[in-house]
């Protein structure tokens, strides 16, 4: 029999920060797991859009023209294409929902970039 995923014993596996993990895959969609803090980078996903769901912590999500503040039991849709920098004070925990392959920091790549499909 399958086992229901918990986010906790998931979460004590890994420290580092702006590494997503994969925790499940439905369809072409994975569900990624990952402990932020402090800036991100600008950067967009050209032919997806992307879910920020806070389990833990706050997280803004700017954009050039304004910013949406999430608090745990929420969540919020990047339309594709738009530029956006996620930001949490101090260490938050969020799901990502999102299609397999997508890299974490979109068009804008550098030293935040992720290794894709690390599976925990």
């Amino acid at each position: 029999m399958p086992n229901a995923i918990n986010f906790a014993e998931k979460f004590s596996r890994f420290a580092e920060q702006w590494q997503p993990k994969i925790v499940a895959q439905m369809n072409d969609y994975q569900f990624k797991l990952a402990r932020i803090e402090g800036e991100f980078v600008w950067h967009s996903h050209s032919d997806t859009d992307e879910v920020f769901i806070v389990l833990e912590g706050e997280v803004r999500i700017d954009f050039r023209d304004g910013a949406v503040t999430l608090h745990p039991g929420e969540m919020f849709v990047v339309p594709k294409g738009i530029e956006h920098k996620p930001f949490a004070p101090r260490e938050a925990k969020i799901l990502v929902v999102e299609p397999s392959g997508v890299v974490n920091t979109g068009d804008a790549g550098g030293d935040r970039t992720a290794p894709n499909d690390v599976w925990i």
